[in-house]
């Protein structure tokens, strides 16, 4: 699993993302800042995108897996949308190297709304994104 290389949660932090998109005046320069996000995931390997791991809910195709590691989820994920792949690193910068309590501690609707992305986002990219968000805390909830 290349969760290891994976910079979300460790070097790229929730908070370094809300202070980046800060820096940006109009939503153009943010979602090119949200794509090139997407460009710092590690692609996951193409014997995983497949049915097992996929996330329904979404409009592009979304994978996501998980392990766990000295009590840390520790997650993989990709989608075969750029945008996709940005909002997987915002989200996985919030999650990821997290204990399943600090996963569902974390008020994710207030990271949101300090980046003021979801009315940014069509009807079925927000749909996507909260199906992102549930299966991650669905994960941390079975493992908490």
């Amino acid at each position: 699993m290349s969760v290891q290389t994976n910079p979300f949660g460790d070097s790229i932090t929730s908070e370094d993302i809300v202070d980046t998109l800060s820096f940006f005046d109009d939503w153009e320069e943010r979602y090119k800042y949200i794509i090139d996000l997407g460009k710092e995931l590690p692609a996951m390997p193409d014997n995983k995108k497949n049915e097992h791991f996929l996330l329904r809910g979404c409009q592009s195709q979304v994978w996501i897996d998980h392990e766990e590691s000295d009590g840390k989820l520790l997650f993989e994920a990709d989608s075969d949308a750029h945008i996709v792949r940005g909002l997987l690193g915002m989200v996985l910068a919030a999650y990821n190297r997290k204990t399943p309590a600090e996963i569902l501690a974390f008020d994710i609707e207030d990271y949101f709304k300090q980046v003021d992305l979801v009315k940014h986002l069509s009807p079925t990219r927000g749909n996507g994104l909260r199906a992102m968000v549930k299966k991650i805390q669905d994960t941390a909830s079975a493992m908490g």
